[in-house]
């Protein structure tokens, strides 16, 4: 069997936790079994390197960018030297790694980026991958070696290091196991696996053990943890079954896998809280086509995403638009539409940041009638006001102001029985 393993930082966060997790390594390759791991950079290196580049270029952290300042962004000659830089995190990880799994009589070698073949774009700082040369994985697994692979980073088609943006490590580890059909990959963390929501604002919430890539990508991509979403979909799009677990133990955690006939869809598998969204309302706008391409034409032009999106009945040919952006766009947002001309007025801007987002999300939303209308009434019932909704085939989101989100998340986790052991009685 192959098995692609991805520590992540905080599991190889020093030099004790690495050997633990070289030994688990050694004992999955001891029992006949080929291993590619990958590795993240120890926890904290990355924001250390992050900050010396700061510290050096001036910057002082008042920026919302995920590594440089707005200054700097799109600054290619800045961010090719960033992302030397902070391939080295990962690098210094995966030699310690390959020396530990050597010093416990295994056989291991390290190799970052460019030896693992991983080619990307030259988006530097955000790269996307292009394909994977494995020839060099191939004979280093040939000759009965742990190939420890540096995360998180690729190489262009001009050579340059390239890095894949916050979370690329598990990208990295799901790409690989795509990429030598691995028969699963496991992404090894501080936790024991996916939960029904976060165990630390909600105590009942249970461990999930399987969950389709569909569910899991939804929970991601409302800020769920556990995994990164672009890992999450390289999973979906080339079926690659991953074991989230922890690093701590060897029980067994949560399994996201394709979708199945023979796997029986909870109604809700889970439910999110999301704090980092912000609301925007462009008040008295001429509900004339072309106005709301205006509007979002320019936001999507500065890469600023939008999520949920109300515009109210028209009255007299005016209408509002309202929706939400990242908090962390908040400002820019407001300051492009302020700096907008429609039918030569200015726009007129209210912004909220007192707000955030609760989803329930399940495959079974599919076939089951009266989720929105059973989420609706338990949130009625402890007075908690909903601003906006959006639904979708697998999720149904809504928008509360932000002193009600906890108790709206613990609601409807009550709501939906989230905390309650599956029916195993067939």
């Amino acid at each position: 069997m192959l098995v692609v393993q991805k520590f992540g930082g905080t599991s190889v966060a020093d030099l004790a936790r690495i050997r633990a997790c070289a030994a688990r390594s050694l004992r999955l390759a001891r029992d006949g079994h080929q291993v590619v791991v990958v590795v993240s950079a120890m926890a904290g290196e990355t924001n250390r390197l992050i900050g010396l580049a700061n510290e050096l270029v001036g910057y002082d952290g008042s920026g919302k960018g995920p590594y440089v300042s707005h200054a700097k962004a799109g600054d290619t000659a800045h961010e090719r030297e960033l992302d030397q830089l902070l391939a080295t995190g990962e690098q210094a990880s995966a030699a310690l790694f390959a020396m530990a799994v050597q010093s416990q009589g295994g056989s291991a070698v390290s190799l970052v980026g460019r030896q693992i073949g991983m080619v990307t774009d030259g988006a530097f700082t955000r790269a996307r991958i292009r394909g994977i040369r494995r020839e060099r994985i191939d004979a280093e697994l040939s000759a009965g070696r742990i190939v420890v692979a540096a995360g998180f980073q690729g190489v262009d088609a001009s050579g340059n290091v390239t890095t894949l943006g916050r979370g690329g490590s598990d990208t990295s580890a799901v790409a690989l196991a795509a990429a030598l059909g691995a028969d699963v990959c496991e992404i090894l963390t501080d936790v024991d696996g996916v939960y029904t929501t976060d165990p630390r604002l909600v105590p009942s919430a249970r461990k999930i053990d399987r969950i389709t890539h569909e569910e899991m990508i939804e929970l991601a991509s409302l800020g769920a943890k556990v995994l990164q979403i672009r890992s999450v979909a390289f999973a979906r799009r080339f079926g690659v079954p991953v074991h989230v677990r922890s690093s701590l133990h060897e029980r067994e955690g949560t399994w996201i896998v394709p979708e199945s006939p023979e796997m029986e869809a909870p109604v809700v598998s889970g439910v999110a809280l999301d704090r980092n969204e912000a609301k925007v309302t462009v008040v008295g706008v001429p509900d004339v086509p072309g106005t709301v391409a205006t509007i979002f034409g320019a936001l999507g032009d500065a890469g600023i995403v939008v999520d949920m999106i109300i515009q109210n009945a028209s009255r007299d040919g005016i209408t509002d638009v309202t929706f939400t952006v990242p908090e962390a766009d908040l400002e820019r947002a407001a300051g492009i539409l302020t700096d907008l001309r429609i039918e030569g007025r200015p726009l007129q801007v209210v912004t909220d940041p007192r707000i955030c987002k609760i989803s329930i999300v399940g495959l079974g939303m599919r076939t089951h009638a009266g989720v929105a209308s059973r989420a609706f009434r338990a949130l009625a019932a402890e007075k908690i006001n909903v601003e906006m909704v959006s639904t979708s085939e697998i999720k149904v989101s809504v928008v509360v102001h932000e002193r009600y989100g906890e108790l709206a998340l613990r609601v409807l986790h009550e709501a939906f029985g989230l905390g309650e052991a599956p029916d195993a009685s067939g």
